[in-house]
């Protein structure tokens, strides 16, 4: 390689290579920030449960299902999936799970105000992170990956 090859590809590779400690920080605030996200969805229908099951009945197009059977599976999935992630447990599964949950909202309005429409993309962009990274090196699922091949090793 040339002297002025090596001068802008040895700092970019260097560069690059510390960006990469950056990633477990990211995929736990990815984690951090969509769980909150769902969790407060999930929390606001426990505190309302009959206004929920009206929304859920009137407002909501959940299709497939009855009413009511979409709002208690809607509200589970935002407050136990979300938990999971946090901790890491299953993270490619509870990013699915939001996924399925937040696909199922934003087809379940009739209208969507783009600014909602908008925030749902990103929160479908971060859990898609998930599905395809995992939840990281800042993870349960990451110590019982090590535990496991330590056990393999033994």
């Amino acid at each position: 390689m040339t002297t002025i090859t090596q001068r802008f590809i040895q700092p970019y590779s260097q560069t690059s290579q510390l960006l990469n400690y950056l990633q477990p920080i990211a995929l736990l605030g990815a984690r951090l920030y969509v769980a909150w996200v769902f969790f407060a969805a999930g929390l606001t229908k426990l505190r309302d449960w009959d206004s929920t099951l009206f929304l859920f009945e009137e407002e909501y197009s959940v299709p497939f299902i009855p009413f009511e059977l979409a709002a208690y599976l809607g509200t589970a999935g935002e407050l136990i999936l979300p938990v999971l992630l946090v901790l890491g447990i299953a993270s490619r599964f509870s990013a699915l799970g939001l996924t399925v949950v937040n696909i199922v909202a934003v087809i379940s309005l009739s209208e969507i105000a783009p600014a909602a429409l908008y925030s749902h993309v990103i929160w479908g962009l971060l859990l898609l992170q998930i599905v395809l990274f995992s939840a990281g090196k800042l993870s349960l699922d990451n110590v019982f990956k090590i535990a496991l091949l330590k056990d393999k090793i033994s």
